[in-house]
């Protein structure tokens, strides 16, 4: 079925972001190099979730690594979300270059290869990137660990990145 939203694109054929659920190594080491790291703004492909076949090219933030290296990822959003409870103010930063309020997208984990990443965008501040992984922390019983062991994560269509998160790191 075509798609009716005309921001919509077919995935790039180097691959994008797509859903992720699996153990997460959180790790800040940005340096603006044309190499991504965790701690940065990049631009990449993002599959909607209600047609992984269909995207669009957005910032997201990096937060972390899975075990096969890929970088997991938070979308970013200059859209207020204010009384949203899935989405965190990190205020404003290099990586808009309108210098507009970004929101961070908390309940949808992501994981994307390097070779997906269109650009390098700006380094998080290490406070935002902190205060990131401290917004998971709160929504989830025991918070995000330095690594996460892989757990089953909950099906159906309004679990979100709490539910998952909450799984994963409920072995730790």
């Amino acid at each position: 079925m075509p798609s009716v939203d005309p921001a919509a694109d077919p995935p790039p054929a180097r691959g994008g972001a797509y859903d992720y659920s699996g153990p997460v190594r959180w790790e800040y080491s940005p340096e603006l190099d044309h190499d991504p790291d965790p701690g940065e703004v990049v631009w990449t492909w993002v599959a909607f979730e209600d047609d992984p076949s269909i995207g669009k090219d957005r910032p997201v933030a990096v937060v972390g690594r899975t075990d096969d290296r890929r970088l997991v990822a938070l979308m970013l959003s200059s859209k207020g979300h204010d009384g949203d409870r899935d989405w965190m103010s990190i205020g404003s930063g290099p990586w808009d270059r309108e210098g507009r309020e970004s929101w961070v997208r908390r309940d949808r984990m992501l994981a994307v290869s390097a070779s997906a990443v269109r650009r390098e965008g700006a380094i998080i501040p290490r406070t935002t990137y902190d205060a990131i992984i401290s917004g998971l922390k709160a929504a989830t019983p025991t918070g995000p660990q330095k690594t996460a062991a892989a757990s089953t994560p909950s099906t159906g269509a309004s679990t979100g990145l709490w539910h998952r998160l909450r799984g994963l790191f409920s072995r730790s």
